[in-house]
């Protein structure tokens, strides 16, 4: 299906997304015509970039949350702090998606999340894409769950092969874009900043 304008007559090729027309802005001004689909590969290398990033991330919200709550043990209150963890990367996510489309590892790996139809990402529409990402965990997840596992080993490959098998798939798609950015109406393109403009010799 073309996302390009129908009145320039033009199909864009699998993988595209026409860049958005919105008057007056600078961004779209300074990119290509066609936004491509980022590389399985780059996008999984800001995916692994951005589980780095959280490290830090949920490191500070753990030490919140365990300074609010006087947690004196890590088994204490564990539910509360998965849930106060996932909270903090809700709004982590949401924030950052729906102000420029763009973590600090997407904009690393020049990787920009947009609507289908080239737009920002609202607010409702980003919260709902970061409870649908879960999909990269929850089948290793549920099997850790259900089959009892308590290996640290045995759940790390699990972990690992789902995320290599959501990825895979894909491959089913003709745009190339993730099964949760289909349900959500997002996509992930390539996105390169313009270069500055060139200062006029005074010549």
């Amino acid at each position: 299906m073309s996302l390009g304008d129908p009145a320039a007559g033009a199909t864009a090729p699998a993988g595209q997304v026409a860049a958005p027309a919105a008057p007056g802005s600078a961004e779209v001004a300074g990119t290509a015509s066609a936004l491509q689909t980022p590389g399985l590969a780059r996008r999984l290398a800001a995916f692994v970039y951005e589980g780095i990033l959280l490290f830090g991330v949920t490191m500070i919200a753990g030490y919140l949350y365990s300074s609010l709550t006087q947690q004196r043990h890590a088994l204490q209150g564990k539910a509360g702090l998965q849930a106060f963890l996932f909270v903090v990367l809700a709004i982590y996510f949401t924030w950052f998606w729906s102000r420029g489309g763009q973590t600090v590892a997407m904009k690393a790996w020049n990787i920009r999340l947009v609507m289908a139809n080239g737009q920002p990402v609202p607010q409702a529409c980003a919260l709902l894409r970061y409870v649908l990402a879960w999909l990269w965990f929850l089948p290793a997840l549920a099997t850790t769950y259900l089959a009892d596992l308590h290996g640290g080993g045995t759940i790390t490959t699990l972990v690992l092969a789902g995320v290599v098998a959501y990825a895979a798939l894909v491959r089913l798609r003709p745009d190339r874009q993730f099964w949760h950015d289909a349900v959500c109406g997002t996509r992930l393109i390539d996105w390169r900043p313009a270069p500055p403009p060139r200062a006029k010799s005074a010549g």
